[in-house]
């Protein structure tokens, strides 16, 4: 191919297949195949094909001995076409596939920002969910040392203001320090102890290091909650067991209680089922948790990749 067939073809004809690629991607696609209205698709893209190939031929005429003639012999205008057909349906079909590309990309892009959304609302109502109930119990028991007139109160309403505090102002992130947790946890065990004074039976127990883990915040709370509210602290043949264990990179927490046969909640468990449902979400694919309802026992396991 010489020189001027090479600046004509790329010139001329690229110039008219790239703007039917545009007119197709930019125009008649989104206007029409996007709103399924297929008939008026083909009845507008088939003589915009038949008139570009006209146009095609019109300007191979112009340049007739570079474009038209081959080893001597004239190209008739219907093999002419039939090649420019062939071609401006290529160009055709590149700009639809790459139309549909784009805006599955887009759609799947859109999808994924909603689910996020969706995620992010459902894990703040969870989380919401969490303070209100942790308080109407820890209230509770303030109440009850307070009509019992007990000198411990005091540092019952500071213990409290204390687990308050880490809830409004240090776990607003999706991560925590994992020893800024465990004190947490160790608040609210120190203030379940004061409630039941010298008759408490607590075996709490944290192996392993500590520092420089991060863990999802008021994922365990839960378990503990659960273990003082409908479980028995004062027995000290079955105390209320605490076990967390922690690696490198895995965090096992197990927690065991004797059940409190008469400490019914009428509300229902909002606690585990609620910090079962974070799990799904924070931590989908990497925890594994067990529980044991027995008659007389209560136990759980939870075993989380940090």
């Amino acid at each position: 191919m010489s020189w001027p067939q090479v600046l004509i073809y790329f010139l001329g004809f690229g110039i008219i297949n790239i703007g039917l690629f545009y007119l197709n991607f930019l125009v008649y696609i989104p206007k029409f195949l996007d709103k399924k209205k297929f008939k008026t698709y083909a009845l507008i893209l088939i003589p915009t094909v038949v008139a570009l190939g006209v146009g095609k031929y019109g300007v191979a005429l112009l340049f007739k001995p570079y474009i038209l003639v081959e080893k001597g012999h004239v190209i008739t205008f219907g093999v002419y076409f039939l090649s420019t057909l062939i071609s401006s349906l290529i160009f055709i079909f590149l700009s639809t596939v790459l139309k549909f590309t784009t805006d599955w990309f887009l759609n799947e892009r859109v999808q994924r920002d909603l689910e996020n959304q969706r995620l992010t609302a459902e894990l703040s109502f969870l989380k919401s969910q969490i303070n209100p109930h942790f308080l109407f119990n820890s209230l509770n028991t303030i109440y009850s040392l307070a009509y019992q007139q007990s000198e411990t109160t005091p540092e019952a309403v500071l213990k409290l203001s204390e687990i308050m505090r880490y809830m409004l102002y240090e776990c607003n992130d999706n991560k925590v320090d994992l020893d800024k947790e465990l004190k947490y946890l160790q608040n609210y065990i120190d203030l379940q102890k004061i409630r039941f004074g010298d008759k408490a039976f607590i075996d709490y127990s944290v192996i392993g290091e500590v520092d420089h883990q991060r863990i999802v915040p008021l994922i365990l709370i839960s378990f503990v909650e659960n273990a003082f509210k409908h479980g028995v602290a004062n027995d000290p043949g079955h105390p209320i067991v605490l076990a967390l264990t922690v690696t490198e990179t895995k965090l096992n927490f197990y927690v065991h209680n004797k059940k409190h046969q008469h400490n019914r909640d009428a509300a229902g468990g909002i606690g585990l089922n609620n910090v079962q449902r974070r799990l799904n979400l924070l931590y989908p694919g990497k925890y594994n948790l067990t529980i044991h309802n027995e008659e007389d026992t209560y136990s759980c396991e939870l075993s989380l990749v940090l």
